[in-house]
């Protein structure tokens, strides 16, 4: 596994996380997860150098928090760094910080969250975030050891990217879109670039586009990846475009 650093942190994620957002299920049924071959895909993951893990309040229908809370039994929760992400759009007032977090933590079968996202920031909820204070409240969650370290994940233009990044010295890393597709499409290549500039991490969201990315290949594109010297698949191709 390769390793890569994390914006201001010493310590060193791998360059490969994993994401509980698409896991195998049952009946095709999103809420109901395949949890026997799920939990051998997060231990296989863990047991062979993945470090972090990244799930939110919402995923499979708020089913994935709490299928993590039991794959990471054993001792695996203590070999991993553990993102979630509070569910903005549902916060309506104070007290719902630590309401939601609470849950989150019960369901996760832990003590505190590794990264703690404010999910999908955009142009609206960050506003209305801001105005309930959500970063004097993190700063007291971190204090308190709730959470270990702020971030966010992001759905907006460049520019609402650029203020969100700027509104505090508290962020420690965002979530952006980002593939050999979307290099322009919200925050984008200049956004990964402002904020690396600004010594946040980057964690990056839909690398295969929700495996769009390996379907369909265009024919000039095949050919291209045809005549390489190393033969790769279209998810891998996209990987490394990642990774590079």
């Amino acid at each position: 596994m390769n390793y890569r650093t994390f914006g201001r942190l010493d310590w060193k994620p791998s360059a490969l996380g994993f994401g509980a957002m698409r896991l195998p299920t049952i009946d095709n049924d999103p809420a109901k997860i395949d949890e026997p071959e799920a939990a051998r895909m997060v231990r296989y993951a863990i047991d062979h150098g993945v470090n972090y893990v990244d799930t939110a309040y919402p995923y499979h229908r708020q089913t994935s928090e709490l299928f993590l809370g039991r794959a990471l039994q054993d001792g695996y929760r203590e070999r991993v760094k553990l993102a979630t992400k509070m569910p903005c759009w549902l916060i309506k007032e104070v007290d719902d910080f630590d309401r939601y977090l609470d849950e989150q933590l019960e369901r996760l079968q832990t003590d505190h969250i590794d990264f703690y996202l404010l999910h999908g920031l955009n142009g609206d909820r960050w506003p209305a975030l801001h105005a309930l204070n959500v970063l004097q409240w993190a700063e007291r969650a971190i204090a308190a050891g709730r959470i270990g370290h702020l971030g966010f994940s992001f759905h907006d233009s460049y520019d609402v990217f650029q203020q969100i990044v700027d509104a505090s010295d508290l962020w420690l890393f965002c979530q952006i879109q980002y593939n050999f597709v979307d290099i322009e499409y919200q925050a984008g290549s200049k956004g990964l670039h402002y904020a690396a500039d600004k010594g946040l991490a980057v964690v990056v969201m839909e690398p295969l586009r929700g495996s769009r990315l390996t379907k369909r290949v265009p024919p000039s594109v095949q050919e291209i990846w045809d005549s390489a010297p190393t033969q790769r698949t279209p998810a891998e191709w996209a990987l490394h475009w990642v990774w590079n």
